[in-house]
C-alpha cells in the first residue's frame, strides 16, 4: 500500500511538473518580436474598425477600417503578422504589420469567425462558424488547402493537445465538443454538454481542457487524455462565462463572466475559484490577453464600447479606455512564446 501511494504521489508530482506554458512565462518573447513596441489591437465589430492602443500611455493612437464584423485579431504562427477576421460583408482576413501597426490588403476568406494555426506552422485553420467548417489554408500563402465539415452548430473556439495531434473544439449553438485528429483529418470523438460552450484552454499539465459555458455560468472540466472527450467536473464562476486566459506563471486561469461584469480567478491545480474581480458599475468583459510581463489583463467590453485593464496582482481595474462599437477579440502583441496557435493569445 505504501508503495502504491508513493507511485501515485510520484505520478501526481510528474504531472504537476509538466508545464505546457513553460515558454510563455513573463518576458519570454521570441527573438523576432523582442524589440517591437507593444500594441493592443481591438476589433470593433459594430463599426468595422480596429482601434490600436499604446499600452504605455493607455490611449488609442490610431483607428483603421476593415471589412464588416471584425471578430478577432490573431497573431500568425511565426509572429510576423496579425490577421483581423471579418466574417460578414466581403468576409476577409486583413493582415496587420506589427512593425507599423498598419493594415495591408484584405485576403478574401469565406466566413472567418476565428483563426488558429497548427503547431507545426503548416496550416492556418479558419473557423467558419456559420458554414459549419474548418477551412485549412497554407500558412505561408494563406490560400486554401482542404476543409473539414463539422456536424455541430456554431463551432467557435478550440485548443490543442500537448503533442499537437488533436484539438478540442467547442460548438456554441448545439452545445457540443468535438475531438479532431489533425493528421487523420477527421473527427474522432464527440460530447454533448449542452449549454453554450465558448473558449477552450488546456491545463498546464495537459490532463484536462477547460471550456467556458455562457449558459451554465461556469467552466466544464474535460478529460484530455482519453480517446473520447469526457466531462469530469464543473466549476461555477459567474453569469456568462466566456473567455479563458492563463496567468504568465501558469498557476491561475482568468475567466471572464460577460453577463455580470466580473472576472473569476481559478487555481489551475485545485480547480477552485480563489478570487472574483468586479467592474465598478458593471461591464461586459469578453475576450483579451495577458500583458507580456503578466501584470495586466486586457479585455474588451463587448456591450460597453470600452477596454478594461486589470492589475493581475490585486484585481483592481486600472483603466477603462473608450474604443469603437462592439469590441470583441482583443489582442495584446507581442506576447511571450515561441509561436502562436491563434485566437487572441494562445502561444507555446
Amino acid at each position: 500500500m505504501k508503495r502504491l501511494m508513493a507511485l501515485l504521489c510520484m505520478a501526481a508530482g510528474a504531472a504537476h511538473a509538466t508545464d505546457i506554458y513553460r515558454y510563455t512565462h513573463a518576458g519570454m518573447l521570441a527573438p523576432n518580436v523582442r524589440n517591437l513596441a507593444p500594441r493592443v489591437y481591438v476589433p470593433n465589430g459594430k463599426d468595422a474598425t480596429v482601434s490600436v492602443i499604446d499600452p504605455a500611455s493607455f490611449s488609442v493612437i490610431s483607428t483603421f477600417k476593415v471589412d464588416q464584423e471584425p471578430q478577432h485579431v490573431v497573431p500568425s504562427h511565426a509572429l510576423g503578422a496579425l490577421y483581423v477576421a471579418s466574417d460578414e460583408g466581403r468576409q476577409s482576413l486583413t493582415p496587420i504589420d506589427p512593425l507599423t501597426g498598419k493594415p495591408g490588403t484584405p485576403i478574401p476568406t469565406p466566413d472567418p469567425y476565428n483563426l488558429y494555426f497548427t503547431p507545426d506552422g503548416k496550416y492556418a485553420i479558419v473557423v467558419a462558424e456559420n458554414a459549419r467548417r474548418l477551412d485549412f489554408l497554407d500558412a505561408r500563402t494563406m490560400t486554401p488547402a482542404f476543409h473539414l465539415t463539422v456536424p455541430c452548430k456554431g463551432i467557435n473556439h478550440m485548443d490543442f493537445s500537448p503533442d499537437g495531434q488533436h484539438v478540442l473544439a467547442a460548438c456554441e449553438f448545439s452545445g457540443d465538443l468535438l475531438k479532431i485528429d489533425l493528421s487523420a483529418r477527421k473527427i474522432t470523438g464527440e460530447l454533448h454538454i449542452g449549454g453554450m460552450p465558448q473558449d477552450v484552454r488546456i491545463a498546464p499539465d495537459g490532463a484536462y481542457y477547460f471550456v467556458a459555458d455562457m449558459e451554465r455560468d461556469g467552466v466544464h472540466v474535460i478529460n484530455a487524455t482519453g480517446p473520447q472527450p469526457r466531462e469530469v467536473g464543473f466549476v461555477h464562476t459567474g453569469k456568462g462565462a466566456h473567455g479563458l486566459y492563463p496567468s504568465r506563471d501558469a498557476t491561475r486561469l482568468f475567466v471572464t463572466n460577460r453577463d455580470e461584469g466580473s472576472i473569476s480567478v481559478m487555481d489551475f491545480q485545485t480547480r477552485h475559484v480563489v478570487a472574483t474581480w468586479r467592474i465598478p458599475g458593471g461591464g461586459s468583459p469578453d475576450m483579451g490577453s495577458v500583458s507580456a510581463d503578466g501584470t495586466q489583463l486586457w479585455l474588451s467590453g463587448r456591450y460597453s464600447d470600452e477596454v478594461y485593464v486589470f492589475d493581475t496582482r490585486s484585481g483592481r481595474i486600472m483603466h477603462r479606455i473608450r474604443v469603437g462599437k462592439g469590441p470583441h477579440g482583443l489582442t495584446y502583441f507581442p506576447q511571450p512564446g515561441r509561436y502562436s496557435l491563434g485566437h487572441t493569445g494562445n502561444y507555446r
